[in-house]
This record gives C-alpha cells, structure tokens and sequence, in this order.
C-alpha cells in the first residue's frame, strides 16, 4: 500500500509533543517533529494552563509539517483528564482553565458528598475519589459558557469548529455513567448543569471534522480530517500495550502512576469504592480498573530544589546506587499533591513516621524509587483481588519505562517479569486510533498486531525482593 502519514498530538501535565508517523500496512514509523513545555500559569492565587500557548504550538506543528510539503492522512489529539475549557457562545474561550493542580478543589468532595452521598456517586461513575475530579472542580466554581469541553475537545472544536465530548477523556471527570456510557442526568442536576453545555457524546475513532479554511491557510497545509482518538492520554497507551494474552497489567509511568487492568465490564463493588479504585473508559466498550499513584512527580519537583542534582535525567536515577536510605514513603499522602516543597514535605512525612530523613540527592532518589515501587506491590496486590483475574507480567509504558533503575527495582518488588517500553505510547495509541478511524486497521487485535510491529521493548527479570 502506498504510505500515509498521520500526526499524533500529545500533550502532557508538563510538555507536549507532535508526532508525525508513517504507516506501511504493516508497522508505524514515528518522528517527532516538535516538543514543548507548557509549565502551569500562578495567576491571582489560582493555577491555570495557557490555553492560548497549547494551541499556539499546535499551529506550529502543522505549519512545519506545511513547510515540508508533507500530506497529512490525518490529526489525533490526547491529553491529560479532568480539566475543562468553557466557550462562549462566539466559541471564544471564556477564560483560562483551571489546572487540576490549583489547590480550589481542597475539600471539595466532602462538600458534594453532603448533595450527593459518596456511595451513589461511585455507584454511577465507578471513578475514584480526587480532589480535581472534573465533577468537584465544577461543583467548586460554574463557567459562565455556553460550551464546555475537556482539552483535547477543546483543542479540537479550536481547530475545526466542531465540538464533541469524547467517551474516553470524559469518563475521567467522575460524570460519566459507568453502565449508560453518557453523562450522568442526575449528576449534572446536582451540579446544576443541563446537558445541552457539553458536546455530542462519540466513541474513539470518529470523525470530529476538518481543519477550518483559517487554520489550514494558515498552517500550508490542506483541510485534513482530525479523528476522535482516545482522548485521554492513558487509554492511548493502553491501546499501545505491547501484550499478548490476558494475565497481565499495565503501567503507565510517568508524571503520574496509573496501574490496572482492562475489564469487560466496570467493578462497582464496595471494596473497589473502599480502595479508591477508578473504572475509566476504553476502548470497544472496555473498561480501564485502574488507580492513580503519584508517579514521578515526586522526582521531577524534588530535582528542582536539590542544587547538586545532575541535569541529565540517567545520572540522576544512576544516584539511586549511591544511597543506603530505606525510609519508605506512601506517593499518596495528601501531602504530596502540591507542597511548597516537595523535599521538606518528604523529609517532614519521614520524620514524623519515626524514618531516617533523606540528606544527599541519593538519598532522595533512593526514597522515591523504593517507595514507588512498594506502592506498585500493594495496588497490584488490590488488582488481583478485584478483578479476580492471574496477573504474570507487568507491562510499563511511557516515560518512565527508560528509567532502569526504577524498572529493576519494580520487577524485584513484584516478582513478576517487567516488559518495559514503548516510551512513547501515547503517541503510538493515538496514531493507531487514526488509523482505525481512517479504516486503515479493522479492529482490536490488529491494532496490537501493528503496535507490537512498531516498538522494542526491554524485559527485567526478578532477582531479589528489594523491598
């Protein structure tokens, strides 16, 4: 077949990127063509993303795919969950949107458990209890819009005046009905809501429309289609999973942790709810059981307040070797969503559980890294319970997966082989969505085939229990 090319955009909590990928049939070869940071904006005591700077660099994007000469198949956007834009009814952004991050949500669920008890809403949505959860983030405050749209939709309805609520990125908000598949009606009456503010509701894979004249001008290049992948950049990794049967799960490692499984249907159950698990969407109705662990944040902001930390990111997981530390963290502790000081708040939860207090970089390292390792076992322990299924290997994904420390110390912790890689399996997901979307890939099991064509992987055997 003759090659086509297809840009993935993918954007996360810190830096985005634009991948463009050629597909021969059999395999998808990828570049990437430009990456961006897009740090959090403090402004008037709020945190906020700059809305007009992600779309700014998303233009950028197409205007060097333009200046190549290059003929676009087609566009997919992932992003993070959560967070929302508001429109007003000229589809102009009604303001900057809140990151997930800004401390507004603190307690917010508590309150809308005293409108809507915390067992019924698990009982709808099946979606783990978070401080930014889209539904307590509008509880705490209303848009005043016509429109709202989570980001990648919103990005979306930017470039091609079309706007939808796609399944996967919307099921992250806490409104979706586990077992409808749609926005919640009583939810949204309890937020006082009416469904006509959000897009049409449309699985992964649907066409969302094209490239305005403005845009394509603009960016030299054609109207090209842009496809409804899965939204949420998680359920694009998932999709890029490089596995081969069932009695696995996946991790998804970077910024954040999330560890779980694919289900054929959502685990509602009391233990799933006393465990904080969360059911997202995926793809062909599958549903993501999974939970959220803060990942590599806890590195990322401590590396930033330690003045000997080497700026290249293989020396400073390399530190891990020179530190004796065993004080264990739980990544979870409130204290760690969004601290002042990422280091003080780790030596403050070591002090006051009677733990040797981290002193040198190592130690801080080595802190991390054994402590997100141990949280790994314990979830994947909960898993196994809950979804009552044999779990043999972990797959890791993302980011995190190059980093052979944590990779070795998580195949010890476990017990279990570690298949680590692809790095970039966002991007990868979200190219393959296209490709289904443009009827170039026919279903499920092909789309594995083609990803496993596409990426290397590196497994780490168990060699000692290390934690």
């Amino acid at each position: 077949m003759t090659p086509t090319r297809h840009l993935a955009i993918d954007l996360g909590a810190t830096s985005g990127r634009a991948i463009l990928a050629t597909f021969d049939g059999e395999r998808v070869e990828s570049e990437e063509i430009r990456r961006f940071s897009h740090p959090m904006l403090p402004l008037n005591d709020h945190i906020y993303w700059n809305l007009p700077g992600l779309y700014h660099e998303i233009l950028e994007a197409l205007r060097t795919v333009g200046r190549r000469g290059i003929s676009l198949d087609s566009i997919g956007i992932d992003s993070w969950g959560c967070d929302v834009v508001a429109f007003r009814a000229d589809g102009l952004p009604a303001g900057l949107p809140h990151c997930y991050r800004d401390a507004r949500t603190e307690g917010a669920p508590e309150r809308f458990f005293e409108r809507m008890a915390a067992k019924e809403l698990y009982s709808r949505t099946g979606i783990q209890v978070m401080d930014f959860n889209t539904v307590f983030q509008l509880s705490c405050s209303q848009p005043d819009a016509e429109l709202i749209l989570w980001i990648p939709d919103a990005l979306a309805y930017m470039l091609t005046g079309k706007a939808v609520t796609e399944y996967t990125v919307a099921s992250t908000s806490g409104m979706v009905n586990a077992a409808t598949g749609e926005l919640d009606d009583e939810i949204l009456r309890v937020l006082g809501l009416g469904r006509e503010k959000f897009g049409p509701l449309v699985q992964p894979g649907t066409l969302i429309g094209c490239l305005t004249p403005q845009v394509a001008k603009y960016c030299g290049i054609g109207e090209v289609p842009l496809y409804a992948v899965a939204g949420h950049d998680t359920a694009s990794a998932v999709i890029a999973v490089p596995a081969e049967g069932t009695d696995h799960a996946y991790l998804s490692c970077g910024t954040w942790s999330l560890l779980g499984v694919e289900s054929e249907s959502p685990v509602l159950t009391e233990e799933a709810r006393a465990l904080n698990f969360t059911n997202e969407g995926g793809i062909d109705g599958s549903i993501r059981l999974l939970k959220n662990i803060c990942g590599l944040w806890l590195l990322e902001q401590s590396r930033g307040e330690l003045h000997d930390a080497p700026t290249d990111i293989a020396a400073l997981t390399a530190l891990y070797e020179h530190s004796d530390c065993d004080s264990i963290i739980n990544p979870d502790d409130p204290c760690f969503a969004h601290p002042a000081s990422m280091t003080a708040a780790i030596r403050d939860y070591c002090r006051r559980t009677s733990q040797a207090e981290p002193e040198t970089t190592a130690d801080y390292v080595r802190v991390i890294f054994r402590s997100l390792a141990r949280r790994y076992r314990e979830v994947l322990d909960m898993l196994r319970r809950l979804g009552e299924k044999e779990i043999n290997r972990l797959h890791v994904i993302g980011g995190g997966s190059r980093n052979s420390h944590l990779m070795q110390l998580t195949a010890d912790t476990l017990g279990i082989p570690v298949i680590a890689g692809p790095a970039e399996s966002t991007a990868l997901g979200n190219v393959l969505m296209q490709l289904r979307g443009c009827r170039l890939i026919k279903d499920r099991a092909e789309m594995r085939r083609i990803g496993r064509n596409s990426v290397t992987t590196k497994t780490y055997t168990p060699t000692e229990q290390a934690v």
